[in-house]
């Protein structure tokens, strides 16, 4: 789901000055930090589902006045 390339040169970034183990490759650090988010992201954005929609009972006039704002 997330972008490897993006969240590599993101990462090169964030660590730059910190030491990475010689026994840890740059490439394994992304693919499980990649893994990591994604499983983190699909949590929040069921929670975020659940919000945003009232738990199964949304309230389409707070939905309209959302989409007003984001979209205007």
């Amino acid at each position: 789901m997330l972008e490897r390339k993006v969240i590599k040169d993101f990462l090169c970034c964030r660590l730059e000055g910190i030491e990475i183990p010689k026994d840890i490759s740059f490439d394994s650090i992304v693919e499980t930090f990649c893994r990591y988010t994604e499983e983190d992201f699909y949590e929040w954005l069921n929670d975020n589902f659940k919000s945003f929609f009232n738990r199964g009972n949304p309230d389409w006039d707070w939905i309209r006045d959302r989409i007003k704002d984001y979209l205007s």
